[in-house]
């Protein structure tokens, strides 16, 4: 995990060659939801964020640099497609009780005890019917797949995910593995990542 200052140095240096495609997996697990008020926690410039907003979400979307921010809020005026953007700590952000429909963490790899703050903080921000969906490098991908952190520390199974989130009271409804292909400057590489989906029952 880099420290905000790392992470918004690669930012400014991405410029507006940023891809703002959003990710594959978030697009299958979400188009087939009813919008409405979603969060995504560790937006980076906001790709899904701003798809989101498209689809009629209305979208909260907060990164721990602000050139992060400043680049999603100009981006998502440019497309007309309104979001919330903030600059915030993942770990430390609190969402408000019940607010949520849909909370995002799309690869944001942690070690586990802040792992666990951030899902149990989700968790709460969730309503009723509510979906957590968390996508991100799996622990395969350190030995078998291509790209993420090369620290095991930071990679997680959908095992342990669903693991944690039912132990938060959530109804986890997929928890797999799943194969994702990425262009390369030779070739195609193939990247092992998670996608887990969960669920606040009504009460």
């Amino acid at each position: 995990m880099t420290d905000a200052a790392g992470w918004g140095e690669r930012l400014a240096a991405a410029a507006t060659a940023w891809d703002m495609t959003p990710d594959e997996v978030v697009v299958a697990a979400c188009r087939r939801l009813r919008p409405g008020a979603a969060l995504d926690v560790a937006a980076g410039d906001g790709a899904n964020a701003i798809w989101l907003a498209g689809r009629g979400w209305r979208v909260t979307a907060l990164d721990r640099a602000s050139v992060a921010v400043g680049r999603l809020q100009g981006r998502s005026a440019l497309l007309n497609r309104p979001v919330d953007a903030i600059v915030a700590d993942a770990v430390a952000y609190r969402p408000s009780p019940g607010r949520y429909d849909l909370i995002l963490l799309s690869y944001l790899e942690l070690p586990d005890p802040q792992l666990r703050r951030v899902l149990a903080n989700c968790a709460t921000g969730l309503a009723e019917g509510g979906m957590v969906l968390v996508v991100g490098h799996d622990a395969a991908n350190l030995e078998g797949g291509w790209g993420g952190p090369r620290d095991p520390d930071l990679l997680t199974t959908p095992d342990h995910l669903a693991s944690l989130l039912g132990a938060l009271g959530l109804v986890v409804r997929r928890a797999e593995v799943v194969r994702r292909q990425v262009p390369g400057d030779v070739g195609v590489h193939t990247a092992i990542d998670h996608v887990v989906e969960a669920v606040r029952p009504a009460a």
